[in-house]
């Protein structure tokens, strides 16, 4: 248990680190993405975004088990 929450917070800093490069990347306005603008109100949920990462990282899993 101690392992896998050092590793979640190692990956976790390295993410917060990596961010205005992840930004650059596009990944976070993509088709599919809800944005709602109004004048004092915005809000964004990243579909798209979260079923790519999703995807992304169970693939990782996977070739790691193997």
């Amino acid at each position: 248990m101690n392992r896998l929450l050092v590793v979640l917070g190692l990956l976790l800093l390295i993410a917060g680190i990596a961010w205005p490069w992840l930004t650059k990347l596009g990944l976070f306005r993509l088709p599919g993405d809800i944005v709602i603008e109004r004048d004092n109100f915005r809000f964004y949920f990243p579909i798209t975004t979260m079923i790519i990462v999703s995807v992304v990282v169970s693939l990782l899993l996977w070739l790691f088990r193997k």
